[in-house]
């Protein structure tokens, strides 16, 4: 049975769904069209499918781009890392953190008593913080396989597992089924928040780009409906007679009126295809109406992109304005500028969640308490720069001896296995070149006689 911190948890994981459904929607591109008048619903039918600018994939996934962690100073927790694929993980964490407002991070220990890395979505999981420190101080996990739901409790002190025997369940059926001590002291659990506000629940980062991505698709949906009915010169005749068709039932019948009479339409005597048009009257006329241009569509378009721009900070190349592509790599990098101040942001704001997921791993591989670990998370340069400028600048830098070696490798992006590989590599074809055998310092070798 549960008790009411543990409700308190499954129900604020049912809280945000709704929320959550309709940022799905607009992630994939499957939102509703908005703004448009039920008479036009209407006059179209099903001849118009769904039409969506997916704009807020591309805020998202623009800023989840430039967050790559590259390590780890003061704990060597990198081997951790990559057996636990986190760095293919951690990208699918940001962009989730970007979308919903939140993503969480679950340390624990595996089978073989290694530290066990999982990645979690704010559909399955909540926390209930400590508003005085600010801390996690319970977490809940909730899942449904195919006959029972199962939820986790993480506290300070006890890992709790819970099972209702049936799918679907929300806060009730619930029954103990297995209780742990939690040797870490801390709730294994570290949410990445979006949030730049110290109160307030964490926030998508395309919640403010929702009304506008709306009117950007509407607007086209406006300019395709435009290009069928307007933009096709129209044509007109005069002094015509229409062609008299009677109205017949689903059964092929012809439909009477109440005095027995057969109810006709007039209708146009020249259907669409028709490429020529003849009348047998000497008055009758033809001729053709000016097509509608779509210019103002387009005048339309560029405004909501232009707010699009502002507000997610997407520069106009991302967009697709091309006529304002950069024409060299730094005026790419000066239009990029607000976008990489904002993930340099999100660094700063995800970079602490990450090095708690570092004292975490530590502290259950070495059994040490997470407080005492100092962890400092390094990310990659998230500017856009091309590899050639960046090599020439950090050989700069080297040749000034502002930079050694090691750390103008690490700068260009190698891992500390690859620096250590090369440094190796360095050294052995020095002492080739100086004529030393080398045969004998390599790995196996026998020692010389």
């Amino acid at each position: 049975m549960t008790n009411a911190l543990h409700t308190g948890l499954l129900q604020r994981i049912d809280a945000p769904q709704a929320r959550y459904a309709v940022l799905d929607r607009y992630y994939v591109g499957e939102q509703p069209l908005a703004f448009l008048a039920p008479e036009a619903r209407k006059a179209l039918g099903d001849r118009f499918g769904r039409i969506a600018s997916n704009l807020c994939r591309l805020s998202v996934t623009s800023i989840a781009e430039r967050l790559r962690v590259t390590g780890f100073d003061g704990v060597d927790v990198w081997s951790d890392w990559l057996r636990n694929d986190l760095d293919q993980l951690a990208p699918v964490s940001h962009r989730e953190a970007l979308l919903l407002g939140a993503n969480y991070v679950v340390v624990w220990a595996d089978t073989q008593g290694r530290p066990q890395v999982s990645i979690e979505s704010a559909h399955q999981m909540s926390v209930q913080v400590d508003p005085g420190t600010r801390q996690i101080v319970a977490a809940c996990k909730r899942w449904t396989t195919e006959t029972t739901t199962e939820a986790t409790i993480f506290e300070a002190d006890t890992i709790t597992r819970l099972r209702a025997n049936n799918t679907g369940a929300t806060t009730a059926g619930f029954e103990t089924v297995e209780v742990l001590d939690n040797p870490l002291g801390v709730v294994p659990v570290v949410r990445l928040a979006n949030t730049d506000r110290i109160l307030g629940d964490p926030v998508s980062e395309i919640a403010d780009l929702i009304p506008l991505v709306d009117a950007l698709n509407k607007t086209l949906a406006d300019m395709m409906v435009g290009s069928e009915f307007y933009a096709r010169p129209r044509r007109w005749a005069t002094g015509v007679e229409l062609v008299e068709e009677p109205v017949v039932d689903d059964e092929g019948n012809p439909v009477l009126d109440d005095d027995g009479d057969p109810v006709v339409d007039e209708v146009n005597p020249y259907p669409e295809t028709n490429r020529m048009m003849i009348a047998e009257e000497v008055q009758a006329k033809f001729g053709q109406l000016e097509a509608s241009g779509l210019t103002a569509y387009e005048s339309s378009v560029k405004v909501l992109l232009e707010q699009i721009m502002a507000v997610s900070a997407l520069p106009a190349h991302y967009v697709g304005i091309t006529s304002a592509n950069p024409a060299s790599a730094d005026a790419m990098r000066a239009a990029e500028a607000a976008l990489t101040a904002r993930a340099e942001a999100k660094q700063a704001l995800f970079g602490r969640s990450w090095e708690q997921v570092a004292r975490l791993i530590v502290a259950v591989r070495d059994g040490v308490d997470p407080a005492e670990v100092q962890a400092r998370v390094q990310w990659a340069d998230p500017s856009t720069r091309s590899i050639a400028q960046e090599a020439d600048a950090v050989v700069k830098l080297h040749q000034a001896g502002l930079l050694p070696a090691t750390y103008a490798l690490k700068r260009l992006g190698y891992s500390d296995t690859e620096i250590t590989d090369i440094r190796t590599a360095t050294r052995l074809e020095a002492m080739d070149s100086a004529g030393a055998d080398v045969t004998s310092l390599l790995p196996g070798a026998e020692a010389p006689r």
